[in-house]
């Protein structure tokens, strides 16, 4: 009875470490992936290719194998950029407190892995994308060489409007969707993508103000380590009036309801932004700022799709 019960205590203790250790497997590859940002990039590419469908007169229950190739491939693509990315700045994530417990830091993944991991699933995602349409895989191939190449490379550690080109990559996720099904010289997929480019701007804009001592710790020079957080309030602030026109564009196409949403749903930013001009605390008003954008972009995606789906229309 002893053995048994020092036994069963050591298949327990066997049983919870393993299961410790898978928990902590999947934290990192959830922290390589930057799970929340890939989350971002990849609802876009949903949301796009269910318009393009709608728009061009498309059953979705005709194209379950088109939609898993093409969700898959550009997850994949995008997973394939973000750790490319995650293996050459390691050296900025050691001096990021936000960043200190990446794999790439911590050394749970050796720096080698990483790198093959990255080159091999960017290599997959676009040899997927290649499967579904030329003009798809040819916006999957300029979204991640934007990113990985002239954004995390080139222009990152070097120029304030690192900031633009990083926006500029994530703004090619709508076409990427929409080009599966048709080709982008459609109001929609371009008025997604002006979106997606505008959008990024204040939103990385107010994490550089919430981890301002991180940056200027890391030596990146964002916008508020070389303007100040002035500038940096100021030039969100014009961002997002940017994104007012939008709506009218978008209301032939989209109808009235998701006008007025949309309209509603961006002023609401823009009161925000204008309140940072006169924000007494600023970090409080960068996250504020930070989850309005989140909120903004999943609602505004989900109007689109939820008002061109079958019960809707």
């Amino acid at each position: 009875m002893q053995n048994g019960e020092l036994l069963s205590h050591s298949e327990h203790k066997t049983t919870g470490g393993g299961a410790a250790k898978f928990s902590g497997l999947i934290s990192n590859i959830r922290s390589l992936l930057k799970g929340k940002v890939l989350i971002a990039n990849v609802l876009p590419v949903f949301t796009a290719y269910w318009l393009a469908l709608y728009f061009n007169g498309e059953n979705f229950t005709d194209h379950w194998g088109l939609f898993l190739l093409t969700m898959i491939g550009s997850t994949v693509v995008i997973s394939g950029a973000l750790i490319l990315n995650n293996w050459y700045e390691v050296d900025l994530d050691r001096k990021m407190d936000r960043t200190q417990n990446r794999p790439t830091v911590t050394g749970a993944f050796s720096l080698n892995t990483v790198l093959w991991t990255g080159i091999i699933t960017s290599i997959i995602g676009l040899g997927m994308m290649l499967f579904t349409t030329l003009e798809a895989a040819l916006c999957s191939f300029l979204g991640w060489f934007i990113y990985v190449v002239l954004y995390t490379v080139w222009s990152k550690r070097r120029y304030t409007w690192n900031t633009i080109i990083g926006s500029v990559s994530g703004a090619f996720t709508p076409l990427i969707g929409w080009a599966v099904i048709a080709p982008v010289n459609h109001i929609v997929p371009l008025v997604m993508f002006l979106i997606l480019f505008i959008w990024q701007v204040p939103h990385t804009l107010a994490i550089a103000i919430k981890r301002l001592e991180d940056y200027k710790r890391a030596g990146i020079p964002m916008l508020p380590v070389i303007a100040g957080i002035n500038t940096t309030i100021r030039q969100s602030m014009i961002y997002v009036l940017a994104l007012l026109p939008f709506p009218f564009m978008l209301v032939n196409a989209m109808g009235g309801i998701f006008f007025i949403f949309a309209f509603v749903l961006t002023l609401g930013w823009v009161i925000l932004a204008i309140y940072g001009l006169r924000a007494k605390d600023v970090k409080k008003w960068a996250q504020m700022n930070l989850r309005y954008s989140l909120i903004y972009l999943v609602l505004l995606s989900f109007a689109m799709i939820i008002l061109t789906s079958p019960i809707m229309v």
